[in-house]
Formats: structure tokens, C-alpha cells, sequence
């Protein structure tokens, strides 16, 4: 499909750093690992910054990993470790699990409909947990990721990003955490909401790396929608979450100190950390010493000081058949992350969880 560039003295507009309370419709996969919910608690926690007016839960699945994983264990067995079976750490991953005296088709994964099923009730247990009204305010996504380019998943939540994004005078801004199927479905949709819509989105590598994106999950599980986020001329604040968002680790002894018996919400995340289905997925153990990354934290925390994520223009990428990027001058713009500040920016998540629980 053909989108309309904005004008650019709109675009400009658009990916201007936010200065006050916005509008924002939160859109996560939030039952996917633990980011989301620590990412979804601070945006409800920051009204002076934000005004959280929907949550619509996005479709997950890593069975797109199994057969890339079977085929990664089957050439370290035979012993022809050709890199592109072993990419995004695969080998790592098939090691660990053969320790524990598993293999890599032991593993079961849920499908896109039971992830988005499963987020939406995981979005319902955070309002319960800070003790606020859900009602009206939390959707149900796609159930299935795009089959072609030009094939939108309706949903509830769709109609929720268009509805919203048509009112009020000022922009709606969407917190992209996961698959954009939902996002991408309503601009295919609604062309005419590229207008009034600021797109923040978490994945991949930053747009100059020469580095195949396929370890992005966000990026990878619905490459139609993807595309389209960086094809349509949406305004796109850009994250990668390779190596930017990738340094907003938190520790157990951080947990225990700053979060562990803040309210029941830090109650839920510290339960979160200790029982992260990821380690289990992963075949993780000593998980007592590791960090943990809170990815997704980093779409609030550029809306909250946009200083903690410095961030420049450049122009949105192509992203290739090979899933690698490519540029070409006369793309639109977009603004795009290079560097978090780590501490600053949890020292705010722990000062709002701490003021919570009082």
C-alpha cells in the first residue's frame, strides 16, 4: 500500500521531544517475559508525564525459534557449525539445554493467539496490583500476525488505536512493545491516522549496524507489520533494543533493595523476577547472579525525560529480504535512540514504586 508522506513541517512536528503530558495508548505483549509489566507499572505511576488512555495486548510466540533451533542442534551434532544456524545464540542455548538432558524439540511455545490472550490478562493484573480501574481502558489484539502486506488483523484493539488516534487535538503517541500487528493493521486501516500518531517502538539494531536483525523477536514475528512501521512515513521514534535498550539491566540484590515489599505492584514484579519463564525457556541457571534486561522500560523512559534516551534524526531504513538494514537518501525521517541512561532511569522507576506503596 502507499502511504502519503507527511509534510515536512509535520513530521518535524512529530518527532519533536515531548515536552508535557502526553496522550498514549500502551501497545505490549505483556505476558511474552517480565519487561512489559515493570514498563506498563511506570507509565501508570508517571500521570504528570502521561496520560495512559488504552492498553491493547499484542500476539507473541517464539515457535518461530524451534525449527532454527533444531537445525542449530543438528549441526553442532554433526559438527558443521555454519554461523547462520547459530545465530542469535543459539548454540548457547542448544548447549545449556543438552546439560540439562533436554532437546530443542522438548520445548513448547504458545501460539500468537494464546500470547495475546495470555497479555491481556497479565495487562488486567498490573491494574489490579497499583489498585486502579481497568474497565474500558484495557483491549484484545490480533490473534494471528499479517499473511501479506496488504492484509490488516482487525481487532478490538485496532479500533481502539483509530478511534483514539481520530480524537482529541492533540497526537496520540503508541508505546510499541512487541509485534506491531496491531499498529501496522490500523495505519493499513486508517492511512489518514499517520497524521496524528507518534509511533515509539522497541526492536532490532540501530539502523546504521551491519548486523542481521532475525534475533529481534519484536521485529521478527511479523515482518509485514514491521515493514510497515519503517515504510509508511508514520512518525517512528526508533530504539533499538540492541545495544541501547540492552543496557537497562536490573540485578536481584537491586530487586530485593528498591522494589521487594514496594506495594503489592513490587511485590508482583519481584515475583516476576524470581520466576522469570524465560530462565526455564532458556535453559538458564545460576539465575540467583544474573542481571536481567527490562527492555521495554525504555519507551517510558524517553517519554519521561527524553535526556535519559538521547536520541537523533536520521532516516528510516529498508529493511532487506535477509532481514538486513538497508538506506536509501531519499527516505523519510525519523528520530532514533544511540544511548540510555541506565541509573537515572531507574532511579525514578524505584522513587515512583517507593511513593506508591506509601
Amino acid at each position: 500500500m502507499s502511504f502519503r508522506q507527511l509534510p515536512p513541517d509535520l513530521m518535524k512536528q512529530r518527532l519533536a521531544l515531548p515536552d508535557g503530558a502526553v496522550r498514549l495508548l500502551i501497545d505490549t505483549d505483556t505476558a511474552n517475559e517480565i519487561d512489559d509489566q515493570y514498563a506498563l507499572a511506570w507509565a501508570l505511576l508517571s500521570p504528570e508525564k502521561m496520560t495512559v488512555e488504552a492498553v491493547t495486548a499484542e500476539p507473541f510466540s517464539f515457535a518461530h525459534h524451534q525449527p532454527q533451533l533444531i537445525a542449530a542442534e543438528r549441526a553442532i551434532e554433526s559438527g558443521d557449525k555454519h554461523q547462520e544456524h547459530l545465530v542469535g545464540g543459539f548454540q548457547g542455548w542448544i548447549n545449556r539445554l543438552h546439560a540439562q538432558g533436554r532437546r530443542a524439540a522438548d520445548l513448547e511455545f504458545v501460539g500468537p493467539a494464546e500470547g495475546m490472550e495470555l497479555s491481556y490478562q497479565e495487562i488486567l493484573t498490573i491494574y489490579e496490583k497499583l489498585g486502579m480501574e481497568s474497565k474500558g481502558k484495557v483491549f484484545r489484539g490480533a490473534d494471528r500476525y499479517m499473511e501479506a502486506a496488504d492484509e490488516p488483523v482487525n481487532s478490538d484493539s485496532v479500533s481502539t488505536i483509530i478511534d483514539l488516534a481520530k480524537s482529541g487535538s492533540d497526537p496520540l503517541y503508541i508505546a510499541a512493545m512487541g509485534c506491531v500487528t496491531n499498529i501496522a493493521s490500523a495505519l493499513l486501516l486508517a492511512p489518514e491516522i499517520t497524521e496524528n500518531v507518534v509511533v515509539i517502538w522497541t526492536s532490532a539494531y540501530p539502523s546504521n549496524a551491519p548486523h542481521c536483525n532475525r534475533p529481534s523477536l519484536n521485529l521478527v514475528q511479523d515482518l509485514h507489520a514491521s515493514r510497515i512501521i519503517f515504510n509508511s512515513g508514520v512518525p517512528h521514534i526508533y530504539l533499538p533494543g540492541y545495544h541501547v535498550g540492552a543496557q537497562l539491566k536490573i540485578s536481584k540484590p537491586e530487586m530485593e533493595k528498591f522494589v521487594k515489599g514496594r506495594g503489592a505492584i513490587g511485590d508482583y514484579l519481584w515475583h516476576l523476577y524470581t520466576n522469570n519463564p524465560l530462565h526455564k525457556m532458556f535453559a538458564l541457571e545460576n539465575t540467583d547472579r544474573r542481571t536481567w534486561v527490562i527492555w521495554d522500560i525504555i519507551n517510558i523512559a524517553w517519554l519521561i525525560n527524553p535526556d535519559w534516551v538521547p536520541t537523533h534524526i536520521t532516516q528510516s531504513p529498508i529493511l532487506d529480504d535477509q532481514l538486513y538494514w538497508k538506506h536509501d537518501d531519499s527516505r523519510h525521517a525519523m528520530r532514533e535512540a544511540h544511548d540510555v541512561q541506565r541509573d537515572e532511569i531507574f532511579l525514578d522507576f524505584y522513587n515512583k514504586l517507593a511513593v506508591a506503596a506509601k
